[in-house]
């Protein structure tokens, strides 16, 4: 880029970066007068024009709560605003310009739910797939790149076939739970299992971070805060981690070498366990240790009291035709597919991804310590998930047809006070503006600027090449995800010179902004498709004056001003928010 109009762009991306903003403080007046009409009223006519009964509880539901408190909610969010935000959140890119100009010239009213259908359907099933492997990877074995004990590429393919398939989420969990085989898919591997990843690299110290991490993402309950001793501020007790822990006492993870001493891939097997002595398989039993030194038993417990048989034999058969012991992680799966926990948790998981905050903070911290901000509406979800046959898709559906994920971003003098940042139970009577994830990003980046797209593996290894960089660069703990981007050195460094960024505003031939400058519309025409494409608005009277400034600066450089201005666009806070 032309030093000399760095200045230029710099002044572009403030201007951008505080948009957002701004708009929320101009839009006050103007929305209050709309708050005064029914709230949501396009979330509820679609839930009554397409008869589903689970939006329309989501609705009533959420609207009590603001009648409760006294608030009223923001208007609707624009078709382009809501149709941004939906792809995001379904699929994980932005739209391209054409299927926004598509979605806003379509007269249909019930376009919104028709969109919803389309995204969850044939026509988008690979990305859609694509997306929630993204999600689940994370959530699964989080960000290490670097842990030999786990395959990501097994672990993705795994994910991409489950949610392609749209298998029911307790079949999942239990896929998940009670995996065998090996993680990775190499040749000649008969026995391959992606799902093995999940346990792959939680077996050590007797299973300790399996136990921790299936109940925090499949219960939403934090068992591993009473490994060392009872919870100082609930009601879990340390006996329940080890009982729980001792659900995994039957399973190993064998390393397996091909030529070398690297770690080639790993085998979850089933083995007999004989108790920590080694000598009891009849009662199988495990130890740990009380703060007061007092050494105690433990058996395979649920965290309901249910007990399972206390042995370690894996189920078998004797010369007599009596059969004999039990298979541990499998009654573990069952039991918690019969647990109210299960569809509490997932519902609060998703409930969060779509709109910002959960119904408890942290989301996976289910107890009567954390109580949920609309436990009604909560507990209700999670029947009607378990009516629906776990059916994540459904739920989807029911989300986003409903009349918070409806609302604007932008908050008004009647819902000020509603501010779960400042640790205030969410009300949801806007939208949460939030920092898109890394993934999401990547993918918006490639969609705006028509950059050819590898498939399958090669795609996810050029991702988690871009993605390694990003969070180093983001600065996170154990790999996990930023919440915000606070405008950091490297953060900056990264996305004002980074090779996708370089791609993204290149004037090659057939590129995006090569196709934008030589269209043949007007200077006008091209700055409004570029804000299209990137932000699915169109530019402000005061980003036109900027842009016009940095035409009149190139003097008759039309192509170099459109590459600063979608420099600028790409690089705004604006760009990188899901509003």
């Amino acid at each position: 880029m032309n030093r000399r109009l760095g200045f230029v762009c710099l002044t572009v991306i403030l201007t951008l970066s505080v948009h957002a903003a701004s708009r929320a403080a101009d839009a006050d007046i103007a929305a209050s007068a709309d708050s005064e009409s029914p709230s949501g009223r396009g979330a509820r006519r679609t839930a009554e024009d397409f008869g589903i009964p689970h939006v329309a509880f989501i609705n009533h539901q959420i609207e009590a709560s603001w009648d409760d408190a006294g608030i009223r909610p923001s208007k609707e969010a624009t078709d382009g605003e809501w149709c941004r935000r939906i792809y995001l959140d379904v699929i994980g890119r932005i739209p391209s310009l054409e299927e926004l100009e598509s979605f806003e010239k379509d007269p249909s009213s019930t376009k919104r739910a028709e969109l919803v259908d389309r995204l969850l359907g044939d026509e988008y099933v690979d990305e859609y797939a694509r997306h929630w492997t993204d999600v689940w990877t994370t959530i699964l074995i989080g960000r290490d790149v670097e842990n030999e004990l786990v395959d990501r590429p097994g672990m993705r393919q795994y994910l991409r076939r489950s949610f392609a398939r749209n298998i029911p989420y307790d079949r999942f969990m239990e896929e998940l739970v009670t995996a065998a085989g090996v993680n990775r898919n190499a040749d000649g591997v008969e026995d391959f299992d992606g799902a093995a990843n999940f346990l792959s690299g939680k077996l050590e110290e007797g299973g300790v971070q399996a136990a921790a991490k299936t109940a925090q993402i499949f219960l939403g309950i934090q068992v591993q805060c009473t490994q060392c001793h009872d919870h100082p501020f609930n009601n879990h007790k340390q006996n329940q981690f080890w009982e729980f822990n001792a659900f995994f006492r039957q399973v190993r993870a064998l390393r397996r070498f091909e030529g070398s001493r690297d770690v080639q891939s790993v085998e979850l097997v089933d083995e007999d366990f004989s108790g920590e002595k080694g000598d009891n398989p009849e009662e199988a039993e495990i130890y740990y240790e009380r703060r007061n030194g007092l050494m105690k038993v433990a058996y395979p417990v649920f965290v309901d009291g249910s007990e399972i048989p206390r042995s370690g034999y894996l189920p078998g058969k004797m010369d007599d035709g009596t059969e004999y012991g039990v298979h541990r992680r499998q009654e573990l799966a069952q039991l918690m597919r019969g647990s109210s926990l299960l569809p509490l948790a997932i519902v609060n998981r998703m409930w969060g991804q779509f709109l910002g905050y959960g119904f408890t903070k942290p989301i996976d911290d289910l107890g009567d310590h954390n109580p949920p901000s609309h436990p009604e509406l909560l507990d209700g979800l999670a029947q009607r998930f378990r009516e629906q046959s776990f059916d994540l898709k459904e739920l989807i559906r029911w989300i986003v047809l409903s009349s918070p994920y409806a609302l604007s971003s932008r908050s008004t003098s009647a819902n000020a006070s509603d501010d779960p940042s400042l640790g205030e139970p969410p009300l949801f009577s806007r939208f949460y503006m939030r920092q898109m994830q890394a993934e999401q990003l990547y993918e918006s980046l490639l969609t705006a600027t028509k950059a050819d797209r590898a498939g399958g593996e090669e795609a996810a290894t050029m991702k988690d090449r871009w993605m390694s960089q990003f969070i180093i660069a983001f600065g996170t703990d154990e790999g996990g995800d930023s919440t915000t981007f606070n405008g950091s050195i490297p953060q900056v460094l990264m996305m004002f010179n980074g090779d996708l960024t370089k791609k993204a505003t290149s004037v090659d031939k057939g590129g995006f902004l090569n196709e934008v400058a030589k269209n043949g519309t007007s200077n006008s025409a091209k700055i409004n498709a570029l804000y299209m494409a990137a932000l699915a608005r169109k530019p402000s009277a005061r980003e036109i004056k900027t842009a016009n400034a940095i035409m009149i600066t190139r003097k008759g450089d039309a192509v170099g001003a459109l590459q600063d201005i979608w420099w600028a666009v790409l690089n705004s806070n604006e760009f990188i928010i899901n509003h």
